[in-house]
């Protein structure tokens, strides 16, 4: 009889160990929920996600968002889709970086209306949103730190029509027709083409959702619709290499490329003369600007609308140029 006190604290101690276990796994999971932010790790939080991830744009932005992190003592995270047409991974990424409470979001929208709410969500939160790349439409971006992608457009539109004496037809294979960037290129090219250059006719604007199998697919239907195509204009890195993929599958001779973004694939290209150039934006300064204006925000330091990160035409002479390499990603 006298041992049933003892049975009964001996109870009482493992259901206090168990109880103790819970709670404390319950404060770890709330740390994690978190995402290690500026409460557990002394560092500010900045969740980052881009249209992409493997491809080597992406990764060049993320080295210049590494590079920022560094230098200003924050912790950042780098997601992105596996490709650019995956619109609802990417709005769940968003939905998964706003669970982890970071103190602000870099975000380069494929969809803005399709991230809306959570983006809505952030501002009601108070946690600043810096757009990149494409941008963000609408006034939820503190800032956006990106390419003037109309006015690159229009360059790669002025390059072309010089390229192809300014008379003949010519059609387009765009990345995609939701995101700011793949708008914003395909119309600073195609309104440039009908401002300045009446001899010169736009037949035909195609989209390969920045896959080099579906644009060397709509390149090559292209041309079979059109035969006496001069020019062509890729609108991303996956865009011109499938244009220069189908021009080379086919031996198609006379047709002028003009690209956009980098990449061995496409450096190789221009190399060979598959492809007249290209227009390179500076993906490393992207990336660095993101997180620089992140961190100013979150110091209460006033940043500019537009963060403008810049572009540049290059081809084969000026490709190895100490100004135009440090731009050109492998």
């Amino acid at each position: 009889m006298l041992k049933k006190p003892g049975i009964f604290v001996s109870i009482a101690l493992v259901l206090s160990l168990v109880l103790g276990a819970c709670s404390s796994n319950q404060t770890s999971s709330k740390s994690e929920g978190k995402g290690e932010s500026a409460k557990k790790s002394g560092k500010p939080y900045i969740a980052i996600i881009s249209k992409g991830f493997s491809q080597q744009y992406w990764q060049a932005v993320k080295k210049g968002a590494d590079q920022a992190a560094a230098k200003y003592n924050v912790r950042i995270t780098f997601d992105g889709p596996d490709n650019e047409s995956q619109v609802d991974q990417q709005v769940n990424m968003l939905h998964n970086a706003l669970n982890k409470n970071p103190d602000a979001i870099g975000f380069a929208a494929l969809d803005t209306k399709a991230a809306m709410s959570y983006l809505q969500q952030a501002k009601s939160r108070n946690i600043p949103i810096i757009a990149f790349d494409s941008g963000v439409e609408g006034n939820i971006p503190v800032t956006t730190a990106a390419t003037n992608n109309k006015a690159a457009g229009a360059l790669a539109a002025d390059k072309l029509a010089e390229l192809i004496g300014k008379k003949g037809e010519v059609a387009v294979v765009a990345h995609d027709q939701t995101s700011k960037t793949g708008v914003d290129r395909r119309d600073g090219f195609v309104n440039e083409i009908k401002k300045k250059y009446p001899n010169i006719k736009i037949v035909d604007i195609q989209y390969g959702d920045s896959d080099i199998l579906k644009s060397t697919d709509a390149a090559k239907a292209i041309m079979q619709s059109h035969p006496k195509l001069k020019g062509f204009y890729g609108t991303n890195e996956n865009s011109a290499i499938g244009i220069d993929n189908a021009i080379s599958e086919t031996g198609k001779k006379g047709i002028t490329v003009v690209g956009f973004d980098a990449g061995k694939q496409q450096l190789d290209a221009i190399k060979n003369g598959i492809e007249a150039g290209a227009i390179t934006q500076n993906p490393i300064g992207i990336g660095y600007a993101t997180v620089e204006a992140a961190v100013k925000v979150l110091k209460g330091q006033k940043v500019p609308k537009t963060i403008d990160t810049g572009f540049y035409w290059y081809d084969k002479s000026n490709m190895d140029s100490k100004k135009i390499k440090p731009l050109l990603y492998q």
